[in-house]
């Protein structure tokens, strides 16, 4: 039932990007059985839990279910299926969901401050739609190692540990048309972004202030108006990156950063 309402919400543009739904209904085919627990059995098992003996659905299959409005502070769900499953204004704040599947799921207005998303896939998101108009919120997570193709513009990552995530374009796929994680306007100050895989996604006047960006790949991002004061850049790479007014004072490792004689624009970068 949720994956028919899901794709009919796809299908209507629910995201503002054709090629993104055209992506994650393509997801569709990678969870065909049945939930484990029906969503009543879910939030029975979250009433019950405490502080001292948090609620466990670790490695569970949660995919399809109505989650919304469920207070999943603290809880386990290392290595569960949330496949297309509506999480709308829940909360997994310190939660653990690393290693967790939320391809397709409905992420409006969801709290992940503080929770643990390592290694967790969140491709085809669905973040625009419905009533709920606020951003999910990723403040201070551990994003480390986490496969995202998402439209997050404004979103607040502030702090969070995204090293070694997986947020650029994957060629192999652009047959469906090309997909990009889109981080404008996003809030990353502090956040770690060591070794992470950014390539083509969208970072225009984002805040990456005092941000770890050693090592991270920038091929051809769209860099415009971001502010990367005080962060560390080493070995950053920055091919074809569009740097019209990316602001760079204070930034450390310049010297050692890669591709600037090959970016967009460096001319008007400011230093």
């Amino acid at each position: 039932m949720m994956r028919a309402r899901w794709r009919a919400f796809a299908l209507r543009g629910a995201s503002g990007i054709a090629c993104v739904a055209t992506f994650a209904l393509s997801l569709l085919a990678l969870s065909s059985q049945a939930a484990d627990l029906t969503a009543d059995q879910v939030r029975a098992i979250v009433a019950r839990a405490n502080a001292a003996a948090p609620a466990d659905l670790s490695r569970k299959d949660l995919s399809d279910l109505d989650l919304s409005n469920i207070d999943f502070t603290g809880a386990n769900l290392a290595g569960a299926n949330l496949f297309a499953s509506r999480l709308v204004s829940s909360n997994f704040s310190r939660a653990n969901l690393s290693g967790a599947n939320l391809n397709g799921a409905w992420l409006m207005g969801a709290q992940f401050a503080g929770a643990d998303l390592s290694r967790s896939s969140m491709l085809g998101l669905v973040i625009l739609g419905g009533a709920v108009t606020a951003r999910p919120n990723f403040a201070g997570a551990n994003l480390s190692g986490v496969r995202m193709i998402a439209d997050l513009p404004n979103a607040d990552l502030h702090g969070a540990n995204l090293s070694r995530a997986r947020l650029g374009v994957d060629i192999r796929n652009q047959g469906m048309g090309q997909m990009r994680t889109d981080l404008s306007n996003a809030k990353l100050a502090g956040a770690n972004l060591e070794g992470a895989d950014l390539s083509r996604s969208s970072m225009a006047f984002a805040d990456l202030r005092g941000a770890n960006l050693r090592a991270a790949n920038f091929f051809a991002v769209k860099l415009a108006g971001a502010n990367l004061s005080g962060a560390d850049v080493a070995d950053a790479n920055f091919t074809e990156a569009d740097l019209d007014g990316t602001v760079f004072t204070g930034a450390k490792g310049l010297d050692a950063a890669k591709g600037m004689d090959k970016a967009a624009n460096r001319e008007r970068a400011v230093h």
